[in-house]
């Protein structure tokens, strides 16, 4: 690096799709934050159908990003080496110090790209995995391999959580521990907080909440991996159980949703107008002051942003033991974090917080102390410049 003093550090970023969700937030801050020594381009595919588009959010923070529609999410040769060939061009003609992807389409062409030109630092971010409750055994044994080779060739690899970690190291074997580092994600979370009474008020009388009636919502994309079958089951297991009046939202769009429309008609035979479907809601920090508790339900997660927003917001979380949600949401401190397989026990947690409202206040106040630094942008980027510049050296 001796030949680059005076010179900015030049970093590609390449992400998989521009949609809602925890890579989008890191692109971003890392683009816009890292500092006037860097030199940042970023890279991406577009969203899949039914999921929300994000580019509100890097033009909230003033960034325009290269846009290459054949990295995509599915696998497909023909893309996936049109993606391949798009971005080695663009490697040539900007000549980067650091390749940083993100996601796993952008790490598999990314990366390939970067390899064959021997660009110096070469980094990859796990933001999930796809090593179970994605695909068949077969399939799923061919991505474990690429990953190893991939992982073989890269400078270093960024997990977001310690549990992560050991996942990729210790149970699938992708890459030893001492090549991966653990980064947080980090977000802007001062919104989430801000004007909360007025917020709350807002929301409320948009969905005609009643004071008494406790809102319980659950956000991401209705797709297979976020089991919202489960999330279901469990909202009509409570409905018998308790006398509390409730009002649930499932926030989000994708491939599931005609079957969770007609599991919430079926549910709406014996408790009508219970579960308000809303689709994607871009303002989700105004959203969630009108909430009372946050679910997940997921099969498979890296680090689930909705848990981070959630208890920024000031709202306590009960999700399923899965990914990095023990990194970062305290059982019985700030929630309750419950085995996958125990449904009876996920509805008797959350009837608990439906009904006493003091538990919701205590773990309303612990949530937020929780997430103020360990997850905003401030600790990401400083966590991730000084890995650069260790790399560099």
């Amino acid at each position: 690096m001796d030949g680059k003093i005076g010179k900015k550090i030049k970093v590609v970023r390449i992400i998989n799709r521009f949609n809602i969700g925890g890579p989008t937030f890191n692109a971003t801050f890392l683009t816009k934050f890292l500092g006037d020594e860097f030199e940042t381009t970023l890279i991406g595919g577009v969203p899949d159908e039914g999921e929300k588009d994000s580019h509100h959010i890097l033009e909230q923070y003033g960034i325009t990003p290269i846009i290459i529609p054949e990295i995509q999410r599915s696998l497909n040769p023909k893309t996936d080496f049109k993606a391949y060939q798009k971005i080695k061009r663009l490697l040539e003609e900007i000549q980067p110090d650091i390749v940083h992807t993100h996601a796993s389409k952008a790490g598999f062409v990314g990366r390939a790209a970067a390899i064959s030109l021997k660009i110096p630092v070469i980094l990859h971010t796990f933001h999930g995995h796809v090593f179970h409750s994605y695909f068949g055994n077969a399939k799923t044994q061919m991505f474990k391999q690429i990953e190893r080779y991939l992982a073989k060739k890269s400078t270093g690899i960024i997990a977001i959580s310690k549990l992560q970690k050991e996942e990729l190291s210790e149970v699938h074997k992708i890459a030893p521990a001492e090549k991966i580092k653990v980064i947080p994600l980090g977000f802007d979370l001062a919104k989430f907080s801000e004007n909360k009474v007025t917020n709350r008020a807002l929301i409320r009388r948009e969905y005609n909440l009643q004071p008494d009636e406790v809102a319980i919502a659950i956000v991401g994309r209705l797709a297979p991996v976020k089991d919202h079958d489960y999330f279901l089951n469990v909202i009509e297991n409570l409905l018998s159980q308790t006398k509390q009046k409730i009002r649930v939202f499932v926030v989000g769009d994708g491939s599931k949703k005609a079957h969770i429309e007609e599991r919430v008609a079926e549910i709406h035979q014996k408790y009508p107008n219970t579960i308000v479907m809303t689709s994607w809601i871009l303002d989700i920090a105004t959203f969630n002051q009108g909430m009372d508790i946050m679910c997940l339900t997921s099969k498979n997660e890296g680090t689930p942003v909705s848990i981070i927003e959630a208890q920024a917001s000031g709202i306590p979380v009960i999700s399923t033991d899965v990914g990095g949600v023990r990194d970062i949401l305290e059982d019985g401190e700030a929630g309750f974090v419950i085995k996958r397989r125990d449904i009876e026990t996920y509805t008797e947690k959350l009837r608990l917080l439906v009904e006493d409202s003091s538990l919701r206040e205590k773990f309303s106040i612990f949530g937020q102390e929780n997430v103020k630094y360990k997850y905003s942008y401030h600790r990401l980027v400083d966590d991730t410049r000084k890995y650069y510049k260790s790399l560099l050296k």
